[in-house]
């Protein structure tokens, strides 16, 4: 069939690498030191991979390609143990024991950790970009959604919305890219058992809550979900 597929210029490509991280499918890789589309029925044309190019070296073509192929994708994912088969070992899906970690610390330690010094972060990635579209981490999941600056507002993120989420974050204006489609596809095929949306009180931010709302009202699930907004001074809007 003839589709929309990515294509890389070899001669532009030098190597970093970075596409290859940001392919959540795994249907870019290395090869001799140069970018390669390994599979086409692996490349599913969102174009993730095009924005994390330093040197410009990916675009769109159309040309006869297989089409685009989920489960063997799916299945690819599994294979791997719920890593993020791109190449990137930064990218890996896992979970973190916050809880184990910290009994196994000598008591003095525990102690300066329950005051409140201990990160609340349960899984990794955190990008929204780098996100695996499913990983066991998300089953039953409580969705945070948040917009990168919003960490840097409150110095009780952790505590106040981490803690019990999993969490990613993107910035709208930075990545320039379309978060709904791959928030819907996390949120239609994962038991998400609710989504909050935490954003600055800047324009810009609206992205990111727009596309939560629409990556909702695609996935055709009725989950709870609300939004809230962080001022430049740090202050709750929205109490």
């Amino acid at each position: 069939m003839k589709r929309k597929i990515i294509e890389i210029n070899e001669e532009k490509c030098n190597g970093c690498g970075a596409c290859a991280a940001a392919c959540h499918e795994g249907a870019i890789g290395m090869v001799n030191g140069k970018a390669k589309l390994l599979r086409d029925d692996y490349c599913d044309a969102f174009g993730d991979c095009l924005p994390s190019c330093p040197t410009g070296a990916i675009t769109f073509t159309e040309r006869e390609a297989a089409s685009y192929d989920k489960e063997a994708v799916m299945k690819s994912r599994m294979g791997h143990a719920g890593a993020v088969p791109a190449g990137c070992p930064g990218s890996m899906a896992r979970t973190m024991n916050r809880t184990a970690a910290l009994k196994a610390q000598e008591p003095a330690a525990v102690e300066k950790e329950e005051t409140g010094n201990v990160s609340e972060l349960m899984q990794w990635p955190v990008q929204i970009k780098l996100a695996p579209l499913s990983a066991p981490y998300y089953s039953g999941a409580r969705l945070l959604i948040a917009a990168d600056c919003t960490a840097y507002a409150r110095a009780d993120f952790h505590s106040r919305f981490i803690r019990g989420h999993i969490t990613l974050i993107g910035c709208p204006k930075l990545d320039a890219t379309d978060y709904s489609e791959k928030l819907t596809e996390i949120i239609k095929n994962n038991d998400i058992k609710s989504v909050t949306v935490v954003r600055m009180e800047v324009p810009c931010c609206g992205g990111i809550e727009n596309a939560v709302k629409t990556a909702l009202s695609r996935s055709g699930k009725m989950i709870p979900w609300q939004v809230v907004t962080i001022s430049t001074e740090g202050e709750l809007l929205d109490d």
